[in-house]
């Protein structure tokens, strides 16, 4: 891929929510440190405007701001005198493009290069908050987050799926979250705002973004964070959902979801234990429906769920203490409350007892076309939403899901698609109103059928969410797949849904590789686990009580490593080798025999993402190794993320 392109500039804005394990400890030196913690800009210019979509700040007294500012503060432009920085540039140690200057892990050199950087001053400003961020340099960062907000409020540009990233909203993100996270800054920012309107639709010119920068100030270490409020005495102005499970709206505008009449914060992860070896590319497993009847060791239970066992000390062996003990058991120790399904062609009886057993509840999914699924659609056209005779096929599986499972004890609630607006094997991206006028259509049918369960949709991140508030406005819980790097979510994605839909929030999917090129296992294994760590602590923060107080809860993506992803493009001759070995391996589960050559942990890129090496490496998602592929599908080796999962979810 090109770097310069304004697409793939957003792509490293979220590629830069990384190496949170690898910050520099020591932090450098500034040449020009600046005068003021906290600067007053009303001192050195003019704020006009403040709350529309006309502000504006105008700088009066230039001089006087850069010093306030310091080295790295817009306007200071001092870095260009700073010694050190012209000694690197002497040694070349600051040739190339500044983009190359990303994720290196001299954040200093990074640091030099982009405070010079040929780049828009937005981005250059916010690259170089960054960096102070990596050096330790939390109250040089904040100031620098802050002059994007103060100067640039209106950048945008675009993700790597082409859904619209604003600049100042994660600026705003940035300085809450590292002024929540380290009190002794004694530092928050109030009144700040920076809302779009008609930003997340097809026409990026309507754009509108009203801008109130709000301040910086000092506070006590006990006000930096933001109180969790306690809702039990609260007035409810909104229920939806029936006896067991129910949505409440609060009149402070918080949302909880009750399961029982107890609140019920979503702790769930994505579960397809498959067996390697099989693969929807050689027509030997549905990845979403198969493993729940798979019995390879022929003892009357379901492999993944009940005779699973870890190989606590890596040794790809079970050994005699390392018994069978089943993801299942697994799961409820980690604090999981709920798994999606993507598919809802179940295995009933499985989920009554999982149910019973371990309380895990389901979160269950139609795919709504995407990947030509249940439209009847050939893959090479895709789901058409503009097809009658699709919609019909479409409604009548969904109408199929409810009637089969409303009544059971696992259901949480409906989940419609699955990021469909990414446009893989249907035409919601080039269709998005009529795939939301499709969606709109199948609320109204589930609302029908089953009021006691509430309805998501599964969406791909904000994109084009004011046209579904246009047209399936009825949808009960946006969902959204979220992969926006290790700094977190922020409370802005939340907040853009409450502005635009005012609904709760479930975060569908989230998570990231445990592969990473060029990376040691203990740097990967410790970034999986602070991308986690992270993305859930925003999460938890903008549930009912605090934050956005809309977030519901979380998917995390995946519970095992799936061996099949990266493999669409295999020759059929090796296509039809791994389908006679997984033949043969039907019999001959538990001997080595020609595994490493039939199948192997593939660590193929699929495509950019913010993770520590900048790709997504499908195969290597999962909180379980299935270490060297032997004793597939039961053998789990634990990385790190299940021992943190386990800590925070059972706090």
């Amino acid at each position: 891929m090109k770097r310069g392109s304004c697409v793939f500039t957003v792509i490293l804005f979220l590629f830069t929510f990384n190496l949170p394990a690898l910050l520099a400890t020591e932090p450098l030196q500034l040449f020009e440190p600046g005068t003021e913690e906290i600067i007053d800009y009303s001192r050195y210019g003019e704020f006009r405007n403040i709350g529309t979509s006309q502000y504006s700040y105008l700088i009066k007294d230039r001089e006087g701001l850069a010093r306030a500012a310091g080295e790295g503060v817009f306007p200071n432009a001092s870095v260009l005198k700073d010694p050190v920085y012209k000694q690197l540039l002497k040694q070349g140690k600051l040739k190339g493009r500044h983009w190359d200057f990303v994720d290196t892990k001299d954040h200093r050199l990074n640091f030099y290069k982009w405070a010079t950087a040929p780049e828009s001053p937005d981005v250059k400003q916010y690259y170089t908050a960054i960096m102070f961020e990596r050096l330790g340099m939390l109250k040089e960062a904040v100031k620098a987050y802050y002059s994007v907000v103060v100067h640039y409020p209106k950048g945008v540009s675009y993700t790597y799926w082409n859904s619209p990233f604003y600049l100042a909203q994660t600026c705003m993100d940035r300085i809450e979250i590292l002024c929540r996270r380290n009190p002794d800054l004694g530092i928050k920012l109030v009144g700040a705002r920076v809302t779009v309107r008609k930003g997340f639709d097809i026409d990026r010119s309507n754009d509108e973004i009203i801008v109130a920068p709000g301040r910086l100030i000092k506070v006590n270490r006990d006000d930096a964070a933001e109180k969790r409020r306690e809702f039990s005495r609260d007035r409810i102005i909104k229920t939806i959902g029936g006896q067991k499970v129910k949505l409440v709206k609060y009149d402070s505008g918080h949302w909880q979801l009750l399961v029982d009449d107890k609140p019920f914060l979503v702790k769930a992860l994505a579960y397809s234990p498959n067996m390697i070896g099989l693969s929807p590319h050689t027509g030997t497993v549905d990845p979403v429906r198969d493993w729940q009847n798979q019995d390879i060791n022929k003892n009357n239970r379901i492999d993944g769920p009940y005779d699973s066992w870890v190989d606590a000390n890596n040794n790809d062996q079970q050994d005699p203490d390392e018994k069978p003990v089943g993801d299942a058991r697994l799961l409820h120790d980690m604090g999981c409350n709920t798994i999606r399904i993507y598919s809802h062609v179940l295995n009933q009886q499985l989920f009554r007892d999982l149910y019973k057993q371990y309380g895990l509840m389901l979160m269950i999914g139609d795919m709504a076309g995407c990947y030509a699924t249940e439209s009847g659609a050939t893959w090479e056209k895709g789901t058409d939403y503009e097809d009658p005779k699709q919609i019909k096929r479409m409604l009548a599986n969904i109408e199929k899901m409810v009637k089969e499972n409303k009544d059971e004890p696992y259901t949480l609630c409906w989940v419609l698609g699955n990021e469909n607006v990414y446009g893989v094997g249907n035409n919601s991206d080039k269709k998005p109103e009529a795939f939301y006028k499709f969606i709109g259509q199948a609320v109204d049918l589930i609302h029908k059928l089953d009021p006691g369960h509430p309805v998501a949709i599964c969406n791909g991140d904000l994109k084009f969410l004011d046209i579904l508030a246009g047209y399936a406005p009825q949808i009960d819980i946006f969902g959204c797949n979220a992969y926006r790097g290790s700094f977190g979510f922020g409370r802005s994605l939340f907040n853009n849904v409450k502005e635009i839909m005012d609904k709760p929030v479930i975060i569908t999917e989230y998570g990231c590789s445990a592969y990473a090129d060029g990376f040691t296992q203990d740097e990967i294994f410790n970034f999986q686990s602070e991308y986690h760590r992270n993305n859930w602590e925003d999460i938890e923060y903008n549930s009912c009580g605090s934050g956005s107080g809309n977030a519901l809860g979380g998917v995390a993506f995946e519970w095992l490593d799936e061996w099949w992803k990266a493999n669409e493009d295999l020759p059929d001759r090796i296509k039809q080798q791994k389908k006679v070995w997984y033949e043969k391996r039907q019999d001959e589960y538990n001997k080595k025999d020609d595994l490493a050559g039939a199948f192997k942990h593939d660590s193929v890129p699929q495509f950019g993402a913010p993770f520590l090496d900048g790709w997504s490496y499908e195969e290597w998602y999962g909180f379980c190794s299935q270490g060297d592929g032997y004793s597939s599908p039961f053998k789990r080796q634990l990385r790190p993320v299940y021992e943190m999962y386990r800590k925070v979810w059972n706090k």
